[in-house]
């Protein structure tokens, strides 16, 4: 149980799978923060969490009420996807400080909004909740480039072992690269300027409205090629892969630690399934550092402007699905020097 002392006061709007689980980690796990409010477009969800997590939390009728009240110093937007930008405007607007779960903003011009009113605060207040950059792999493969010379390419993939009937193959985008469009982007210190998408064959696994695999190409202003893996009904586990080769030497992700056996004639080791178990210390490393940010009003970890670039990207890379292998260009805006 964390101490309790002088602590940032949080009110969470969506208390589905991720917003619990945030709420979880605030009150039982984390340091300098508690959950004061709750909102849910679903009532009975917020009255769960309370019921189960945060006891002294206020129960209010929408996030906008939440937002305002003054029983809270820092909003967490862990709603539908489509209600982000809403939520984030509103909270620059309030000047508190606001950690939102990916998307920043359903389409890129949202998120250019969201950028924009920033901007014009005057002050960082919005965090994007892109958590491997929190991830002790990635944050050691970061450390290792420069012992590799300058990047050539990097090899990734991201496998899951399964996807519902519902899932599409520009979510494929959207919901599953997003967080290599942003942890790459964040390894290289580079901007990309093209991208391309072709399919092999669809596994057996996919359906009509899904093209499974498919293999994303990425091109950096550094000249850096990437080549990134979807496979979302890879059927064997969830499996995360990046190599980066530099001019000098290669480096690799580390793979999550699994205890190796010898038996029966074979040297195995399990194999994750589920993307919580995957990333649950990085989340709780990210929304830490978000106190902290918070708390002490010096911003840190993925800025909206990053969340914009992530949008401009993840929609040049819907339109090279759509060109039958024809080379799209991502095209940047000037950076504002708030978030230099």
């Amino acid at each position: 149980m964390k101490e309790i002392g002088k602590v940032l006061r949080i009110g969470i709007i969506g208390t589905g799978a991720i917003g619990s689980d945030h709420a979880r980690r605030i009150n039982h796990v984390l340091t300098g923060a508690r959950i004061t409010a709750l909102t849910d477009v679903h009532q009975p969800s917020a009255e769960t969490v309370r019921d189960t997590i945060a006891p002294d939390a206020r129960i209010f009728n929408s996030g906008e009420e939440l937002i305002s009240s003054a029983e809270i110093d820092a909003v967490l937007v862990t709603s539908l996807g489509a209600t982000h930008e809403a939520y984030v405007l509103q909270s620059i607007a309030a000047g508190k400080p606001c950690f939102c779960e990916k998307p920043l903003a359903h389409t890129s011009e949202g998120a250019k909004r969201v950028v924009d009113a920033e901007t014009a605060y005057g002050k960082r207040l919005v965090q994007v909740g892109f958590m491997r950059r929190f991830d002790r792999g990635y944050i050691a493969l970061k450390n290792a480039v420069r012992h590799i010379g300058s990047p050539v390419m990097i090899h990734a993939a991201h496998r899951n072992q399964s996807v519902p009937g519902t899932y599409t193959t520009p979510m494929a985008i959207h919901e599953t690269l997003i967080h290599e469009i942003d942890v790459l982007r964040w390894l290289l210190e580079d901007d990309y300027v093209s991208a391309r998408v072709v399919f092999p064959r669809s596994a057996a696994r996919s359906h009509s409205q899904l093209k499974d695999p498919q293999i994303v190409l990425l091109e950096t202003a550094n000249g850096v090629v990437i080549d990134v893996e979807i496979f979302v009904n890879c059927h064997y586990g969830y499996d995360i892969q990046c190599e980066i080769v530099g001019e000098d030497g290669v480096a690799r992700l580390p793979e999550p630690s699994a205890v190796e056996m010898r038996v029966n004639g074979t040297r195995q080791n399990s194999i994750l399934t589920d993307w919580k178990d995957r990333f649950v210390d990085s989340y709780d490393v990210e929304l830490q550092a978000f106190i902290r940010s918070a708390s002490s009003g010096v911003p840190g970890g993925p800025s909206a402007w990053d969340g914009y670039v992530a949008a401009i990207t993840a929609d040049a890379c819907v339109r090279a699905q759509e060109s039958n292998g024809a080379e799209v260009r991502i095209d940047l805006p000037p950076r504002p020097s708030l978030y230099d």
